[in-house]
């Protein structure tokens, strides 16, 4: 159901021109606003609205970093060797912690920072060249890596393999608060087709589009950081309306409400807690 949403919104990007990199610096919007939500009389009703559109997540992501069926399905619904020119680029999305610190994360690795499109940017885009010792670097291909860190915890890494991935998150966790005790991971792949006949094209988890330029790793990563932060959020809320079933079901047999003063504001300080992250950092509703 994620991929199918995934896609879903680059589709709807696709509804017009992908901009060019001088009229998307222009822009003071971050590239997810295109599709953001419509905005309600007030925060609850559209966060009550939201929730009720999103369907059931997935399974998270425990344990190690290496992708279990990611390499079967992917390598299987699309063969390098099919066309000429075409080029597979591996993309990795995690959400790791709820807040991840960009102005150190910037001040530490400024040599790798990619100047941001906008001044409201809530992301840091890095470039790398240079690889950690021991990695293999096939020097045929373009071997930039991409690495976006979004302040609200999600990382999406461009081009780089499973192998090579903890390498790059150890960077991030430097800066990173609020660790999740489960990790979340998503896999997705762009194939580069320069004799693609459409704007893009989609699979069940890999887009293809003519060409991928920095423009297209910044609307990508948006979509696929944001979404996968949303599953975090989604888990929880689902937990706390379970919470609050029992409750009610407590109440309607015995006529009494038993839960103690601070367990219920604990209760209540997780609902606006999750609230806020999801409206103000995730800025799900902003135009």
């Amino acid at each position: 159901m994620r991929r199918a949403r995934i896609w879903s919104q680059l589709k709807r990007l696709a509804a017009g021109p992908w901009p060019s990199s001088s009229s998307y610096q222009r822009s003071q919007s971050p590239p997810f606003s295109r599709f953001s939500g419509p905005q309600g009389n007030g925060l609850n009703s559209s966060f009550i609205r939201f929730w009720s559109t999103i369907p059931a997540i997935s399974e998270s992501y425990v344990g190690g970093l290496d992708g279990g069926s990611y390499g079967n399905i992917q390598r299987t619904e699309w063969d390098p060797q099919e066309e000429e020119g075409a080029r597979y680029v591996p993309v990795k999305a995690y959400f790791l912690s709820t807040s991840i610190d960009l102005k150190s994360m910037q001040n530490e690795n400024a040599c790798y920072v990619i100047p941001p499109s906008s001044r409201l940017s809530n992301y840091v885009a890095l470039r790398y060249s240079e690889y950690p010792s021991g990695i293999k670097v096939n020097e045929n291909d373009d071997n930039c890596r991409y690495v976006l860190v979004f302040q609200y915890g999600s990382v999406v890494l461009f081009n780089i393999a499973d192998h090579e991935a903890e390498h790059y998150l150890d960077i991030v966790m430097k800066h990173a608060s609020g660790l999740l005790p489960e990790m979340r991971k998503d896999d997705y792949a762009v194939v580069e087709k320069p004799q693609l006949r459409t704007w893009m094209q989609g699979g069940a988890d890999y887009v293809s589009l003519k060409s991928l330029d920095m423009d297209g790793i910044r609307i990508i990563g948006s979509v696929l950081g944001q979404s996968i932060a949303l599953e975090h959020y989604i888990g929880q809320v689902d937990d706390m309306v379970e919470e609050f079933t029992d409750i009610n079901r407590g109440m309607e047999k015995t006529g009494t409400f038993t839960m103690k003063r601070k367990k219920l504001f604990q209760l209540v300080g997780k609902a606006n807690s999750n609230l806020a992250d999801v409206i103000i950092k995730l800025g799900l509703f902003d135009r």
